[in-house]
């Protein structure tokens, strides 16, 4: 078993866990059939003891009449000194008096293994009314011995010896041992492989964590030629949390390289009207301003610096706020109207433009109206000021599938293909044109927020087609 820490390996822990299950099957194995064993050959013992027992009490003749049958063949080969001496044989026959002692049979002297058989009896009356017959040990040698009353009030004592019982028992029980202990070294061999092979996928686990905490993020745990269905699901989940994790760090990572681009280019959007203003006030305060014009240019130019900087910083609360997901207020909106009022305020600008408006009838949402309104001024400002005053427009709108789509389209110089696909960028303006580069990153923001889409369709020379999508919501 390996240690780590005060940590047991797995792999031992169930290799221990089977080996002591199948160790405690075969104890409990080897001692049932053991114990049969040993009840049965007892069993046969005692019957034969009983049924001798039961032919010398059942002739009804007395020690003398014993002495006097020498004639009886079977008999007299039973108290046969060669056969009962102290060779400690299988069998044994003898008779005691009412004192307990061996006495001589059929002229033949009591040999001392019948002597001891004798002295091994405490009670002889007792065992010959008992109709069971007991374990005694005769000089070392167990037997098992039972008596019978003759006539006279002899009693005769018959015993058979067990030691060959027991000694096949502990040959028996050494077999069972050798084989059990054999049983349970294959056991642990073939446990420690086949937990080996089962717990490979933990192991690739383990070196996948570690190579992610190393900072690999694009580890994965491999699948096995053999998965069970429980490390299969781990492995699965485990690969499904890596790859959140894989998610959330590069999108933190995104995140945390946006805002630090963010912050720079606010900096540097807000130092450039800072830098003009304190110019300005430079310029007042050492007297260089002395002519009325100069100075109501000056503070024309100030003035829109400080305009500057207020819409700049208003799009920098807009952008902070759909950062942090507001609560929108939804209402029952007609964006059919809201679409009119955009082209209508185009129009008012910029007279020669062409608007064209596809939107017929009501077309009723659940949305912010505020919110929807900002999206639509976003787009069409941006058309207003990066295409020339007379490049027609065309704002559309549609609803089909449960989705409302509006479309802004022009037919402008459009853009190129790394331009748009940094048109949501914040401070993104192409080719450092007008603009706080903040426009289409509030559309974007404010759709999100509507929990939409917002798309672009562009090439050079090919116009630039901004498609709003937005999911029909009911009312409460």
């Amino acid at each position: 078993m390996r240690r780590r820490g005060g940590i047991h390996s797995l792999r031992s822990q169930l290799t221990l866990a089977n080996v002591g299950v199948l160790a405690l099957g075969i104890v409990v194995a080897t001692a049932v059939s053991l114990m049969g064993m040993r009840h049965y050959l007892i069993d046969q013992i005692d019957a034969e003891l009983l049924r001798t027992r039961d032919g010398i009490g059942g002739s009804r003749i007395t020690l003398r009449q014993i002495d006097s049958l020498s004639a009886l063949t079977a008999l007299h080969d039973m108290m046969d000194p060669r056969s009962g001496g102290d060779t400690d044989p299988g069998s044994l026959f003898t008779a005691v008096d009412r004192q307990g002692r061996s006495v001589s049979v059929a002229g033949f002297e009591p040999t001392s293994t019948q002597r001891a058989l004798a002295s091994a009896v405490h009670d002889p009356d007792a065992l010959a009314a008992d109709p069971e017959p007991h374990d005694v040990s005769v000089r070392g040698t167990p037997y098992r011995v039972t008596g019978t009353r003759l006539d006279d009030g002899t009693v005769v004592l018959l015993a058979a010896s067990t030691d060959a019982l027991h000694k096949g028992v502990g040959k028996a029980l050494k077999l069972d041992l050798a084989s059990g202990t054999l049983l349970l070294t294959l056991l642990a061999a073939l446990t420690m492989v086949s937990v080996s092979r089962r717990l490979r996928p933990l192991e690739d686990m383990v070196e996948t964590s570690s190579a992610i905490a190393e900072g690999d993020l694009t580890r994965r745990v491999p699948s096995s030629h053999h998965p069970t269905e429980e490390v299969e699901q781990l492995r699965l989940a485990l690969n499904s949390m890596l790859h959140q994790v894989e998610s959330a760090y590069r999108t933190r990572e995104r995140s945390a390289s946006q805002l630090r681009r963010f912050v720079a280019d606010a900096s540097h959007e807000l130092r450039t009207p800072l830098a003009a203003i304190r110019g300005y006030l430079q310029l007042y305060d050492k007297g260089m301003l002395r002519e009325p014009a100069e100075r109501k240019r000056a503070w024309d130019r100030m003035n829109g610096e400080v305009d500057r900087m207020g819409r700049l910083v208003d799009e920098l609360l807009v952008l902070a706020r759909l950062d942090q997901r507001p609560e929108l207020r939804l209402r029952d909106v007609d964006l059919s109207r809201l679409v009119r009022d955009a082209a209508e305020d185009l129009r008012a600008q910029q007279p020669g433009r062409p608007v064209t408006v596809d939107a017929g009838g009501a077309l009723m949402v659940r949305a912010d109206e505020s919110g929807l309104r900002q999206v639509l001024g976003n787009l069409v400002g941006n058309v207003r000021t990066h295409t020339p005053a007379d490049v027609p427009v065309r704002l559309g709108l549609e609803r089909e599938d449960g989705v409302v789509r509006l479309s802004v389209v022009d037919e402008g110089p459009g853009l190129a293909e790394e331009d748009a696909a940094r048109v949501f960028d914040r401070f993104f303006r192409v080719g450092g044109g007008a603009g706080s580069g903040l426009g289409m990153a509030i559309v974007q923001g404010v759709v999100a927020a509507h929990d939409g889409e917002v798309a672009v369709r562009t090439a050079p020379g090919a116009g630039l087609a901004v498609t709003v999508t937005l999911p029909v919501r009911r009312s409460d």
